[in-house]
């Protein structure tokens, strides 16, 4: 067959099919670009697809949000990898091992995990269907894993808003409506989590479903496609500094291979755009950082626009900015992306197996120890990412000790975890265990430390040595209720312990708390142990049953007791020993706060804890009869003047008539001392020395000077202080921020001593000065009723697991 003949064949045989399919804009029945797209349309593209080439196209459901809309991948090759997709798979996953011959290369393409960074997903529909068309040359050697919206939930509520609020046709005017979003943008997800930073923590739903599919194909190159502001030209790989010490000269290299083929395209076109700049490679919990510490090309790519660009909008240049315009844009990039990923085929095997084979760290093992119920929530974390560990029945083990910072040894007795980098997830567990990541450059996107043993709360040693896990037994609980047992008494360590009580105070069982230490029956029992009393349910006809039900449910071991007379400390009736009271929750949202942080604390409510809250919005909640509940949350945000004089005192009355305010971050600043409670900012001391101007291009490095960018400090509890019940004398906190406040007299319950220094991560010089000697969480009395400060946040994207316990003690420990 001649070179003509063929050409002539292949041409017909991509035109016959690009007459087979309809493209976006056919079956949509708009042109693309013009309108945003529907969830539920995009969903109904993508199933046509596979209906129409089955041989090419391949649709899972994955999932399901919170709002019941489907999570979809679609797997995109030639007919013959389709038919032999399984195989490929499972060959490609042996590279994980070191093995394999896989001559494919995987390339995961997601879209859309910002809601309101919208253009992503009507680009997929057009990247999918050239891929099919005039690109399905790439896909001999390739597969496509397409995952057009990691975030349904938010990606509707933002095409909702946008065709509610636009003209008709829509305005260019960036001062018109439909270029801003209210409180509740779309960017987040349902529960106003960012998904973007929940790769490695895993508390959304969406995230632990999609984590279930990408370990299944672990795939070469990963691609997370962004938008950011109006005004900026598109970003695309290689990333900016710091990278992580553990990405590889290849990875490093790829990134440049894959920018300058996009530049290629970029140029031609007359397109702006801009590389390693913002966007670098360190914080673990990224799409694009999270792939990479998996053996992946990993990469953000990001186009101008976002939720105020709508269908159109005015730079500040004077340019319009189209929906057309960012579909381009992104299509050109993702195809690019398949296009050197196709020809770089033999390479990306070769050097994926490489990622998996040459792993030489520091630290071969992490020996950890503390609270059973701490351990077995990193345990499930750990397993969602395929990560191994190994019990450890006892031993003593040396090497860095995380409670000090300094090398030490630490013995386990009985109950605790080894996890070895000697496994394929070696380089994952390395950066997720490692005590302080490097840092090449202190100008970062977000926070630079996480390590999990902080995290959790539990005792851990980084050891140089590869330790062998042992076999230890699984403790399981099994309690018998007996209705005639005076009372029963369990601890109070972890937030499983509150899920207990929260469950028990639903059900209407009544629960006391002891604010003493006490002795009895040959046992000790520490502050906030919680007592549940035969005589204080005796009106509650199941009240046995609820209790064995609840005590199984989340494996408390009950120590029955035959009186309430201690043999140290306070009996059961005395003033010391209360009864908890039943929360009766308000929490504010809308404006003056911040929907992450709102997010943060609905979700712990209803997705861990398990307990009811009503919601009051901002826009009304002034006018609402705070006597309705005893308890009333303000979540960190940008307050101002929300509160006047006036209604600053009607909500001290409340207080001191017995309620409860919990105020996080910003909310502080709003009834501090000058407006209406005790606690005051803390003064910077000036520093009179005169120092020579800086130049200009040096302002950036010293505004971070008074910048923390997520460190993790040591600080002292307090724990005789209901606020820190269940606590040891030190917690670590991920300190985000260089507010600071004074000491509180006597409901200082966390606090950092004298310049304190980061544990791990960065904090600026100036930063430290200014938050040395100053509250973490602390509480003040006001009459009959309790203010409960927490500068930093222990619940931050919901996994520094260790801080929930505070937030819990504020609900039901603190009267």
């Amino acid at each position: 067959m001649t070179r003509f003949l063929f050409s002539l064949i292949l041409l017909f045989s991509l035109t016959l099919s690009a007459q087979q399919l309809k493209s976006p804009s056919e079956f949509l029945g708009y042109e693309l670009g013009t309108e945003f797209t529907r969830h539920n349309e995009v969903v109904d593209y993508y199933e046509y697809l596979a209906k129409a080439a089955p041989d090419r196209v391949k649709l899972t459901v994955y999932g399901q949000t919170n709002e019941r809309r489907p999570l979809i991948v679609a797997y995109v090759s030639s007919a013959e990898n389709i038919s032999n997709l399984e195989t490929i798979r499972l060959e490609h996953l042996k590279e994980t091992n070191g093995e394999g011959t896989s001559d494919k290369a995987i390339v995961w393409l997601s879209y859309n995990v910002h809601g309101n960074e919208s253009v992503s997903t009507e680009a997929s529909m057009k990247t999918i269907y050239e891929l099919l068309t005039s690109k399905s040359s790439y896909l001999e050697n390739t597969v496509v894993i397409m995952d057009p919206c990691i975030n349904p939930d938010g990606r509707d509520r933002y095409s909702n808003w946008y065709n509610q609020y636009k003209n008709t046709p829509n305005q260019v005017d960036p001062n018109s409506k439909e270029h801003h979003e209210g409180w509740w943008g779309g960017r987040s997800n349902h529960y106003m989590f960012d998904l973007n930073r929940d790769w490695a923590w895993l508390t959304q739903v969406e995230s632990q479903q999609r984590l279930k599919m990408y370990n299944q194909w672990m795939p070469h190159v990963h691609v997370d496609f962004h938008e950011q502001g109006v005004n900026n030209p598109y970003y695309f790989a290689p990333a900016a500094e710091p990278y992580h010490e553990v990405i590889t000269d290849f990875q490093r290299d790829f990134q440049v291979t894959l920018g300058r083929n996009h530049a290629k395209y970029f140029d031609a076109n007359g397109w702006f755009y801009f590389t390693k700049e913002v966007f670098d490679l360190l914080y673990p919990s990224y799409g694009d950082t999270y792939p990479i510490y998996n053996g992946a090309i990993g990469m953000t790519y990001e186009q101008g626009g976002g939720g105020r660009a709508g269908l159109g909008i005015i730079t500040a240049n004077g340019d319009t900015l189209t929906l057309k315009d960012r579909i381009a844009h992104h299509y050109t990039t993702g195809i690019s992306t398949v296009e050197v990923s196709s020809k770089n085929a033999a390479k990306l095997n070769e050097e994926f197996k490489k990622f998996y084979k040459n792993q030489n760290f520091k630290y071969k093992s992490y020996v950890l120890k503390g609270d059973e119920d701490k351990l077995k929530s990193l345990k499930s974390l750990l397993e969602k990412h395929h990560i191994q560990y190994g019990n450890l029945a006892s031993g003593s083990y040396k090497g860095h000790e995380y409670a000090t910072g300094k090398s030490g040894s630490m013995s386990v007795n009985g109950n605790g975890m080894v996890v070895s980098t000697n496994q394929p997830k070696g380089t994952l567990v390395t950066v997720l265990f490692e005590p302080n990541a490097k840092l090449s450059d202190s100008l970062t996107y977000d926070i630079t430390a996480w390590s999990l043993p902080y995290a959790y709360g539990l005792d851990a040693i980084a050891s140089s040595t590869l330790i062998a896990p042992q076999s230890a037994k699984e403790n399981m609980v099994s309690t018998l209720v007996d209705k005639n047992t005076y009372a029963y008494l369990t601890d109070w360590n972890s937030i499983e312990d509150a899920k207990f009580l929260a469950t028990l105070i639903k059900e209407g069982v009544r629960v006391r708390k002891a604010n003493l230490p006490f002795k009895m029956e040959g046992k000790s029992f520490e502050r906030g142990t919680l007592i549940i009393t035969k005589s204080d349910n005796e009106n509650k006809a199941d009240f046995t049953e609820i209790l064995q039900t609840t005590a199984q449910k989340f494996q408390k071991n009950l120590t029955p007791v035959s009186t309430g007379f201690v043999d140290a400390g306070k009996d059961f009736g005395s003033s010391y020993v209360q009864m908890i009271t039943k929360p009766k929750i308000a929490i504010l949202s809308g404006e003056p706060t911040s929907t992450l942080r709102f997010g943060e604390i609905w979700h712990f409510f209803e997705q861990q804890l398990h307990y009811p809250i009503t919601v009051l919005d901002g826009d009304y909640a002034k006018r609402v009869d705070l006597g309705e509940y005893n308890i009333l949350i303000l979540p960190d945000g940008r307050y101002g003047s929300y509160f006047n004089e006036s209604q600053l005192a009607d909500l001290k009355d409340w207080v001191r008539q017995g309620g409860k305010i919990i105020a996080m971050g910003g909310a502080i600043d709003a009834i501090d001392g000058d407006k209406g409670f005790g606690i005051k900012k803390k003064e910077m001391e000036k520093d009179s020395g005169e120092t020579q101007p800086k130049p200009y291009e040096d302002w950036e490095r010293e505004g971070i000077k008074s910048a923390i960018t997520g460190a993790i400090f040591k600080t002292k509890v307090d724990n005789t202080n209901p606020l820190a019940y269940g606590y040891g004398k030190d917690y670590f906190t991920l300190k985000l921020g260089s507010s600071s406040y004074d000491y509180l007299q006597g409901g200082s319950a966390v606090y950092l001593e004298k310049d304190a220094k980061p544990f791990s991560g960065f904090a600026g010089s100036e930063a430290q000065k200014q938050i040395s000697g100053s509250l973490v969480f602390g509480t003040e009395g006001v009459g009959r009723g309790q203010v409960i400060y927490m500068v930093d946040n222990p619940l931050f994207r919901g996994f520094w697991e260790n801080g929930k316990l505070f937030f819990a003690n504020a609900l039901f420990m603190v009267e």
